[in-house]
């Protein structure tokens, strides 16, 4: 859909860009449930990945052969191909919730569970191994992913690791076009209307400068290259405490329905000049689990009505001349924050696209939807930029693959809390920060 808009205070032309949704994987349409386990997931996920996977050993260790668990021999050199599972000591578990209810001093819950202690085994089809040696950092795995491993059974049934085979990242079906002008994304996150953290000046800030209704000309000039936005989960903050099952008094009606009203306005003026793009997140109305489904456009009766409204699905994939996105509201990198250790945000990001996973931990410690058939978070192709959003800060890195793939990570800081937006230049996948203060002196 090609979009021309003119913005009516300045008259500068908006630039215009094609989109083109690919949100149609993570739909949950056909699907029913009938009472399914997540093991079905597993077996999908483990036999797209082993076929990357067999395709790829070949010419990483040519002189060994493939075994399965049941079928390790002693002291027999080999490869074995399976999914990771990560035990660890501090993992929370549902017994601990009931013994946390019948106790008078609350557990303390750390906010990241991993620990020295903590080992990986390897699992397929036929069986599962304890994996052993120093090649495989169990602080660096979580469970859910498959890899390929070179060792060797050892005399105490552990499987000694002595080289690891990740899928590495996927092939990009095209390079993006080389665009001859900047054009511009903007990446907003967190807004939390209706939290005590928003600050309704930095939201209209932000709002007035993507349309070109704040700054100077070169500002406003600057502003008509944006050709898109995406918003990326937690447009809202609902107070939990009215979620509780009985019926609301009509003052708690209007702390419920305040806040996604403030984002209606908010969003209408947006989409009267740029094309936009909501998806949910997890303080938003909408499903828990993964992949979260559109936000119903009746909770946004004004802006919906613009065609240049898209309510979207998280994750969420589209094209724009070309580049092609994915990413998330967060869940997934908030989940990889608790049960591995990395150095930034960025890094879990890196890590989920080198997976061709986006979200490896799902069903084990994040919520997700039991498909029997598919993986819709298994990366096939590589996206040209690749962004979560609701963290707590800035980050972003540019990084290139073994066959000339170009991907720019995005952390989108959460702008109740930092007023800072994210914005992405097509031309060169160039991103900075927008950062809106609200602080005068006199």
């Amino acid at each position: 859909m090609a979009i021309m808009e003119e913005d009516s205070l300045t008259h500068i032309p908006r630039k215009q860009s094609l989109y083109n949704s690919l949100d149609e994987e993570f739909k949950i349409q056909k699907e029913m449930y009938r009472g399914q386990q997540y093991s079905q997931i597993y077996f999908a996920r483990l036999h797209l990945m082993r076929t990357l996977l067999y395709s790829l050993v070949p010419t990483w260790k040519p002189h060994l052969p493939v075994c399965t668990v049941l079928g390790l021999e002693g002291d027999k050199e080999c490869v074995i191909v399976g999914t990771l599972y990560k035990h660890m000591k501090l993992k929370p578990c549902i017994l601990d919730e009931y013994s946390k209810e019948r106790s008078v001093t609350p557990l303390v819950q750390p906010h990241n569970f991993v620990h020295s202690d903590d080992y990986l085994i390897l699992e397929d089809e036929s069986g599962r191994v304890k994996l052993s040696g120093t090649s495989l950092s169990p602080s660096f795995y979580v469970t859910g992913i498959v890899v390929a491993l070179h060792g060797k059974e050892t005399g105490a049934g552990d499987f000694l690791v002595e080289d690891v085979l990740e899928a590495g990242l996927p092939p990009q079906l095209d390079p993006p076009n080389k665009l001859e002008e900047d054009k511009y994304v903007v990446f907003v996150s967190g807004l939390n209307m209706g939290s005590s953290s928003s600050n309704p000046l930095q939201v209209q800030l932000l709002v007035d400068h993507i349309t070109g209704h704040l700054g100077d000309e070169k500002e406003q000039n600057n502003a008509a290259k944006i050709v898109q936005v995406v918003i990326a989960g937690d447009s809202v903050e609902i107070p939990r405490e009215l979620l509780n099952g009985q019926n609301l008094a009509s003052k708690d009606q209007s702390r419920l329905s305040e806040p996604i009203k403030e984002v209606d306005i908010l969003l209408t003026q947006i989409a009267a000049s740029i094309p936009l793009d909501i998806m949910p997140g997890p303080n938003d109305p909408a499903n828990f689990a993964m992949p979260q489904q559109p936000l119903h456009r009746c909770l946004f009766p004004s802006s919906a009505s613009y065609n240049t409204f898209k309510s979207c699905t998280n994750p969420h994939s589209f094209e724009l001349d070309g580049v092609r996105f994915l990413g998330t509201s967060g869940q997934n990198i908030h989940d990889f924050e608790k049960y591995s250790e990395g150095s930034d945000k960025v890094e879990f990001l890196e890590r989920t696209l080198k997976w061709r996973h986006i979200a490896p931990t799902a069903p084990n410690t994040l919520g997700c939807y039991p498909f029997t058939d598919r993986d819709p978070f298994f990366v096939e192709s590589c996206p040209h930029v690749y962004f979560a959003g609701n963290q707590d800060s800035f980050g972003t890195r540019l990084i290139k693959g073994s066959e000339g793939q170009v991907v720019r990570l995005i952390s989108i800081p959460r702008f109740s809390k930092t007023g800072t937006a994210v914005m992405l230049n097509m031309r060169n996948l160039d991103c900075h920060a927008l950062s809106f203060g609200t602080q005068f002196s006199l």
